[in-house]
């Protein structure tokens, strides 16, 4: 009897350990047998592991099956696949894998961390929203540089907990939303997936079930599954995520966790309402659920008339005695910073903060100075912020109309991208197309496995002007191929991307 190991566990898998496996010249089939060679040697697919059949994986990959039989066949040449009657194809028992896995594995968030560390190649790659960094950053650098070097360098450098001036910024932060914070209940991190690394390993210790939102981030789905933790979906609607089936999921399932991003969901750009706030914080606290609160895009606010007043964080309603965190990050300010916290009961901070230690020993303080320099200073960069990300929000939707008009979107309330649904359309498969035309896209697929949002994708737009018109260019063109020829069309039809 087959082993559940000895099964890639989908195609979707299969296709992220494959990365942008169609650059470069030469014909598909020769390409995409390179790749699988290349992930069969770093061990990310793994001696005797069963592939997926030629017609499935053609159709995952929107190639004819005559390109997959080819590059099976190539491989099996080179010894690194092996044919049996009734037991389909398999990498070879004989193969040798590298020492250690070179490349990223184990979730559907593979292709947007191994891009991380590919670099972006010739593509135009989706796989991260993030802004570049604001003018303040370097005035602040020097700040630190003139008056707070002495004072860091007389230190031994090992603050596992974070800077206490940045613990203080963080705290009064908080306390001036409405939810009174001491230095004590902030842990700073190295971004805030770290904050959701720790969290994992302290709240879902044993078999556990987080409650999350439907769509969501990928790469934060990967932390709790890591963890060992199953994961129930709860659809988003205009306000949220919606109130009466969490109410259903939280009574009949009974979660360890409950996981939501009230301010500025990402991918979906919706700001939970303060209404629905405050139902979810008596849910929560009805069925005695510890909550988490992703904010990581708090600060990435979109300028307009209908701008919304972003209500007090979803934990300021909850009652005394339930359990709640909030995680943040000056991802609004730059990425590259790397400065993320967690505030929350000094119980949990301490756990938190031991696990941190054992991961690091704590963060570099030069960047946590700078964060503490720039933090009286973020109403204003968010403000100036939100008038150059309405104008990127305005010009993607612009181009979107004009080249894609059967493309359909929610203007987002915040954030950095548009969640795109797609006529018709499965994006997995589009995704195969938009990348030999150089565009790496993240389909829906991977942000909800319920396969309620497999038509979707995510079209992050903070990008130059001019890549932004590139970008739409590029995706109008595979949008036509895929409408004129559909998928598994013979190869001379797909673009190479040199």
């Amino acid at each position: 009897m087959e082993r559940e190991l000895d099964r890639f566990p989908r195609v979707g898998d299969l296709i992220a350990v494959l990365g942008n496996w169609t650059l470069g010249d030469g014909p598909l089939y020769r390409k995409l047998a390179d790749a699988m060679a290349r992930a069969i040697e770093d061990g990310a697919l793994r001696a005797g592991q069963r592939l997926p059949s030629e017609r499935e994986l053609a159709k995952a990959l929107a190639v004819s099956r005559s390109t997959v039989v080819a590059a099976y066949d190539e491989l099996h040449t080179r010894d690194l696949l092996e044919r049996r009657q009734g037991s389909g194809t398999r990498i070879s028992r004989t193969a040798r894998a590298a020492r250690s896995d070179g490349r990223v594995s184990g979730g559907r968030g593979t292709a947007t961390f191994q891009r991380l560390i590919d670099g972006p190649g010739p593509v135009i790659s989706l796989a991260c929203a993030a802004d570049a960094g604001v003018p303040e950053v370097a005035e602040a650098l020097d700040e630190v540089a003139r008056y707070d070097l002495p004072d860091l360098l007389a230190d031994p450098g090992y603050q596992a907990r974070g800077l206490p001036a940045l613990r203080a910024e963080v705290a009064e932060y908080y306390t001036d939303q409405g939810l009174p914070t001491s230095a004590d209940e902030v842990l700073i991190t190295t971004g805030a997936h770290q904050a959701l690394v720790l969290l994992s390993e302290v709240y879902l210790r044993g078999a556990s079930t987080v409650a999350v939102e439907a769509p969501s981030w990928q790469p934060c789905l990967d932390v709790f599954r890591a963890a060992g933790a199953d994961l129930v979906s709860v659809p988003l609607d205009d306000e949220g995520i919606d109130e009466r089936r969490l109410a259903a999921v939280l009574a009949e399932q009974r979660p360890s966790l409950l996981y939501v991003m009230p301010t500025f969901h990402n991918p979906a750009g919706v700001l939970m309402s303060g209404a629905r706030r405050r139902r979810v914080a008596e849910l929560a606290a009805r069925h005695d659920v510890a909550v988490v609160e992703d904010n990581a895009y708090a600060g990435c606010v979109l300028a307009g008339d209908g701008a919304a007043e972003i209500p007090p964080p979803l934990s300021a309603h909850l009652p005394t005695g339930t359990e709640s965190v909030v995680v943040e990050s000056l991802k609004s300010v730059w990425g590259g910073l790397r400065i993320g916290w967690i505030r929350g009961p000094r119980g949990i901070i301490e756990r938190c903060a031991r696990r941190k230690a054992l991961a690091d020993l704590g963060g570099p303080l030069i960047e946590q100075a700078l964060a503490a320099r720039l933090f009286p200073r973020l109403p204003e960069i968010v403000k100036k912020g939100a008038v150059e990300r309405a104008q990127r929000c305005e010009q993607a939707e612009r181009l979107l109309t004009e080249h894609l008009p059967g493309w359909r979107w929610r203007t987002p309330d915040g954030g950095s991208s548009l969640w795109v649904s797609l006529p018709d359309g499965d994006a997995d498969v589009f995704a195969q197309i938009a990348l030999r035309h150089g565009v790496e896209v993240i389909p829906g697929s991977t942000m909800d496995p319920t396969g309620a949002h497999d038509n979707y994708l995510r079209l992050p737009f903070m990008q130059e002007p001019e890549v932004l018109e590139e970008l739409v260019r590029r995706l109008a063109e595979a949008w036509g191929d895929l409408s004129r020829h559909g998928p598994g069309e013979d190869e001379v039809r797909a673009r190479t991307i040199v």
